[in-house]
């Protein structure tokens, strides 16, 4: 449980900090989605001939029309949160993403007829109002172009939603055999977009090459290995209240290293989403024990 725990306090805190090293890479968001994933995948797929774990053909061809959508969907959920950090403060750019479990709450209740209590509804609402806040509309002192990046969270959000909803329907493939084939799905249809969108003139460089080098092996294959053997053997709400690392060491950062400045409305809006999603993954009751 301590090595699973650590493992997953690792994990959240390296996905914190890829807002900090996306923006040190000269490359289109599409560009880095697409190395991402590949080098992701190259990774995932080593773990895999090393621990000699053997891919379950016949569960995969089962869900392929499932891994090949959640895929897709992964995919440009990393270019537009990629996009989002381009367009406002690292900070800004996650906490629209981190609305992703509110819609999902939402949406749960429609498409698996899960019961949702009056505590899911107030935290999702309260969340929603803190999405409107740190939009900062009508504020002079927030930027032009910080609309746009929250618009871009905020659709990554959604996306990222889908690749959970998705993922319930897949019920024959683990954790990390379907993201791999989540991975190589996110490959097939981001290299006609790379390709349509055009690819970025000129060399990345070498310290564009090493940020780049250290998204896709570290933050996405070495990481999501961790974070998916370590959910194993970690109990659901564990999981969720060690996610909120990640978005807490990426506002950490926006403020100290890259000195994004956030104001008091968007702190409070900000505040009230984490807040809000953290109060509606935990159980208010404690459980009854048999003595």
């Amino acid at each position: 449980m301590k090595k699973a725990k650590l493992s997953m306090i690792v994990s959240m805190a390296v996905f914190g900090t890829i807002g900090l090293f996306k923006k040190q890479i000269p490359l289109t968001s599409g560009e880095i989605a697409l190395y991402r994933a590949v080098l992701a995948a190259a990774v995932i797929v080593l773990a895999l001939l090393v621990t000699k774990q053997p891919l379950p053909f016949r569960a995969i061809k089962k869900e392929l029309p499932l891994l090949l959508l959640s895929g897709a969907a992964m995919g440009f959920n990393w270019i537009l949160l990629f996009e989002a950090y381009e367009y406002t403060t690292v900070s800004a750019a996650t906490l629209s993403y981190y609305f992703a479990p509110v819609l999902v709450t939402v949406a749960c209740p429609i498409l698996f007829k899960e019961k949702a209590g009056l505590k899911q509804w107030v935290c999702s609402i309260m969340a929603t109002v803190g999405i409107v806040m740190i939009t900062g509309l009508g504020d002079p002192a927030v930027g032009g172009t910080h609309l746009i990046g929250i618009g871009f969270g905020l659709g990554a959000a959604v996306l990222y939603a889908t690749v959970v909803l998705l993922n319930k329907y897949i019920k024959n493939v683990g954790g990390i055999h379907r993201t791999l084939f989540q991975f190589f799905a996110a490959i097939v249809v981001l290299v006609p977009y790379v390709v349509l969108t055009g690819p970025t003139e000129g060399f990345i460089g070498g310290k564009g090459l090493m940020f780049m080098l250290i998204v896709g092996i570290v933050h996405t294959g070495f990481c999501y290995c961790l974070y998916f053997t370590a959910m194993k053997d970690l109990p659901g709400q564990k999981v969720a209240l060690l996610s909120y690392i990640d978005p807490l060491v990426a506002i950490l950062l926006s403020a100290l290293l890259l000195k994004e400045a956030m104001t008091p409305v968007q702190i409070v809006g900000g505040a009230m989403i984490l807040g809000f999603t953290l109060l509606n993954e935990i159980e208010l009751k404690p459980k009854k024990t048999v003595s």
